[in-house]
């Protein structure tokens, strides 16, 4: 089963977000849910003279583990600010935290960073050397994701600033 969601590291503790509606959020039960989480960050396209050796630059990390439902409230309030600030640092302490019924509809799991495997893949093609004087261009292009300019809701008081923390937003 997929689920696309947030996810933030504390320690040694990777905590995920759902909707207490979702299917994989449901079936974690106090004894937990096994679970492989991948993630994978493209960095470029590895353009090589051959076919064959096309590749991508990546960063990809695969846990293993069991997820259980996090029901502690601190526990949960500490995750949902770590997932803020993981999307935006600073964002967690720059908008009003969730109320009893948002908790509510809230879920998080939390997995302990056990069984983990991290995996890169740098530099640019690996041509066969008969391949090398072929007249085609080979190399890297580099692909990034970046925020553009912030762009505030249409209804947002005019006196309520760009926080600092989005004036030159960018992931790293």
């Amino acid at each position: 089963m997929v689920l696309p969601t947030t996810h933030a590291r504390l320690g040694e503790i990777l905590y995920l977000h759902g909707s207490t509606g979702s299917s994989p959020m449901l079936a974690a039960s106090p004894s937990g849910l096994p679970v492989c989480v991948t993630v994978t960050l493209v960095d470029g396209l590895v353009l090589a003279r051959a076919a064959l050796h096309h590749s991508l630059m990546y960063r990809s990390v695969v846990v293993h583990g069991t997820a259980r439902l996090v029901d502690d409230r601190q526990e949960k309030l500490r995750a949902l600010d770590a997932l803020l600030d993981h999307v935006a640092p600073g964002r967690a302490a720059d908008c009003r935290p969730p109320n009893a019924r948002e908790l509510a509809a809230t879920a998080v799991l939390a997995v302990d960073l056990v069984e983990v495997s991290a995996k890169v893949r740098g530099g640019g093609p690996v041509d066969d050397d008969e391949d090398i004087a072929l007249p085609h261009w080979a190399g890297v292009v580099p692909l990034t994701l970046t925020g553009g300019d912030a762009v505030p809701v249409d209804d947002l008081d005019p006196a309520v600033g760009l926080p600092p923390y989005l004036v030159s937003y960018r992931r790293g």
